[in-house]
């Protein structure tokens, strides 16, 4: 599930900060992607700088239903890119896609952050492909936070980024997401788990344990093999574990607010009374599945590259894109890859052998 977005001001910077949304990328796009930067710029204010890449013809319609905004401005790409789309050929044959000039824009320093609601691998592949890695970064990871019984959300990483990783890649997304959870939480020292089918040492697969010796060695808060089971409970602040099993719990976790609603509303439908009961504590579910609704949040950093991406899902709403463009506004004013090129550096930090 996606991570909350900090409530927290942030600091202010000498110019304002550049942001670039697809805004063909997701199943509503443009309009919800207008409608979306329309509501993050109400909260941000001037210091901040939309550019809206997609059809011209298009979106510029849209904005000017809202009366436009001086701090908006589109940037013209022809080409979309579908969610069935092959992430691998996009910097090949779609150089004209919204998603592509938008990451592009993002390499040249003529923006800081990226947002897009449209294919998740195809962001990934193009933005490592253009933009590179942070110095010591073995492989990007995508990291989607989940509520907790605690009331502290969980990190969980990675959610699908790499599906066959390696010791090394579990060590480094380790040192990423504990300077994400600190800077953007706030969570001093978090507490770092590795995905396992059980808490002992020795537990697990051959990737697993020698993972497990270097995170207790590369300067992160560990405290060993953590469960499934422990991720909800908010055992620890962060995570770790493959892209393939952190793709399944994502997806998984992602299908409890729908089923129930359905099991509320098959309730309901049993009679007057129990609708009747289902009305009353209306108020009481709402409040307690927002933390569970990731329109409330927006989408899920791309950790690693060289800039600030933030993915969201297909059917993303005005409100989940709002949310997204200030999450990447907050993680570029706070120095997120900056915090993270320094804490791989540092003695204490992952082996850099070649991978």
């Amino acid at each position: 599930m996606p991570d909350a977005v900090s409530s927290a001001p942030l600091p202010t910077h000498s110019r304002p900060v550049r942001v670039v949304l697809d805004a063909m990328g997701g199943d509503h796009a443009p309009s919800n992607e207008v409608q979306g930067a329309i509501l993050a710029l109400k909260e941000l204010g001037s210091n901040v700088e939309l550019i809206l890449v997609g059809r011209e013809g298009d979106v510029t319609p849209l904005l000017a239903k809202h009366q436009g905004s001086p701090s908006i401005r589109v940037v013209h790409a022809p080409d979309v890119v579908g969610m069935g789309d092959e992430p691998s050929s996009i910097v090949k044959t779609r150089r004209e896609s919204s998603l592509y000039v938008g990451l592009e824009l993002m390499r040249q320093g003529l923006a800081d952050a990226f947002v897009s609601a449209g294919n998740t691998g195809g962001v990934m592949a193009t933005a490592t492909m253009l933009c590179g890695r942070i110095p010591g970064v073995s492989r990007p990871t995508i990291g989607s936070f989940f509520p907790t019984k605690t009331g502290r959300p969980t990190l969980l990483l990675d959610v699908g980024a790499n599906v066959d990783s390696k010791p090394k890649f579990l060590s480094d997304y380790a040192v990423m997401g504990s300077v994400y959870t600190e800077l953007m939480i706030g969570i001093s020292r978090p507490t770092v788990g590795l995905l396992n089918v059980g808490e002992e040492e020795g537990k697990g697969t051959e990737v697993t344990r020698e993972a497990y010796g270097m995170l207790q060695t590369n300067g992160v808060n560990f405290v060993g093999n953590v469960e499934g089971r422990d991720i909800l409970a908010g055992t620890v602040d962060i995570v770790v574990c493959d892209g393939f099993e952190g793709n399944i719990v994502l997806k998984f976790a992602e299908s409890i607010l729908g089923f129930l609603k359905d099991r509320f509303r098959a309730y309901a439908d049993r009679g007057l009374v129990q609708k009747l009961l289902i009305g009353a504590f209306r108020p009481v579910l709402k409040s307690a599945l927002r933390d569970m609704d990731y329109q409330e949040y927006g989408g899920v950093p791309l950790l690693g590259i060289n800039g600030v991406a933030i993915i969201g899902h297909g059917s993303s709403s005005p409100l989940a894109l709002s949310n997204m463009i200030k999450r990447a506004v907050e993680m570029v004013r706070k120095d997120v890859n900056g915090t993270i090129q320094k804490a791989l550096a540092t003695p204490t930090g992952p082996s850099k052998e070649p991978v």
